[in-house]
């Protein structure tokens, strides 16, 4: 019974059909012309982007800010020289020149002299395709840990401890100065120093005696762990070890604020 009422006469339309029938072409020609108004206005463009933009805004003027904080902290601080320098005062001075002495050992002065460079990078992506493949035919105790294919965090940390107890008096890692603080972290196929990102290869270069910085490297168990698996034709991590004859390690010129760990306690 389309479109009438039970015993409704023959033809009678209802008042609801009528509704449709005439409400319908309404409705779509007013959806219609929003459509077209908006497409005007957008010219083509998302009509929703406030909440990026805005967002956008903020980091941008956040950004400023802190700019303009640190600029302001620049000021401060050699202002702050400038007075201290006029105090005379023999402890002042004493601290004056306990300071001056561990710029050095601190690695606030930079260095220069015979040294090491390492050179570390991820295995290609070939070999660890074969592994993958070699990995489906043979069993779990036969198969090649695909982790031995990444240069990783411990890894860089070990061969920078080993330059350190090979006595070191400066190392590098992508040209920036380390020092007992620096936080070394691998995100992904980047390492992180004190937050900033440096992608592969991890170059680390070290100043000393060049003797005893192979010796460390070679006594190193950690360091040997790495150096067979790049000998290893079928995971050949990279590793390249030379001596050169200047290595420059610029001043460290990072934050220096040490921050230690409270209990919420007594």
């Amino acid at each position: 019974m389309t479109g009438t009422h039970a015993g409704a006469p023959p033809g009678h339309r209802t008042g609801r059909s009528l509704a449709w029938r005439v409400g319908t072409p309404v409705v779509a020609l007013l959806s219609g012309s929003l459509l077209a108004v908006s497409a005007a206005n957008s010219d083509g463009t998302d009509l929703r982007p406030g909440r990026y933009t805005d967002l956008a805004g903020l980091v941008e003027a956040e950004a400023n800010d802190f700019q303009d904080v640190e600029d302001r902290l620049n000021e401060l601080t050699a202002e702050v020289d400038r007075l201290g320098a006029r105090v005379s005062d023999r402890g002042v001075n004493l601290a004056r020149a306990e300071a001056a002495e561990l710029r050095d050992p601190a690695g606030l002065t930079p260095r220069q002299g015979p040294g090491l460079r390492i050179t570390m990078q991820d295995a290609p992506d070939e070999l660890v395709d074969e592994a993958i493949e070699l990995n489906k035919n043979v069993e779990p105790e036969e198969r090649i840990k695909l982790n031995r294919f990444v240069v990783h965090q411990q890894d860089i940390q070990a061969v920078v401890n080993a330059l350190w107890a090979g006595g070191a008096t400066a190392v590098t890692i992508a040209g920036q100065r380390i020092i007992s603080t620096t936080g070394i972290k691998c995100r992904g196929p980047v390492v992180q120093l004190q937050g900033v990102p440096y992608s592969q290869p991890f170059v680390i270069e070290a100043v000393g005696d060049q003797t005893a910085l192979l010796d460390a490297i070679d006594g190193d168990d950690l360091v040997s762990g790495y150096r067979t698996d790049s000998a290893n034709s079928q995971i050949g991590i990279g590793w390249s070890l030379e001596t050169r004859d200047i290595v420059s390690a610029p001043a460290y010129d990072g934050v220096l604020d040490v921050q230690y760990a409270r209990p919420l306690r007594d």
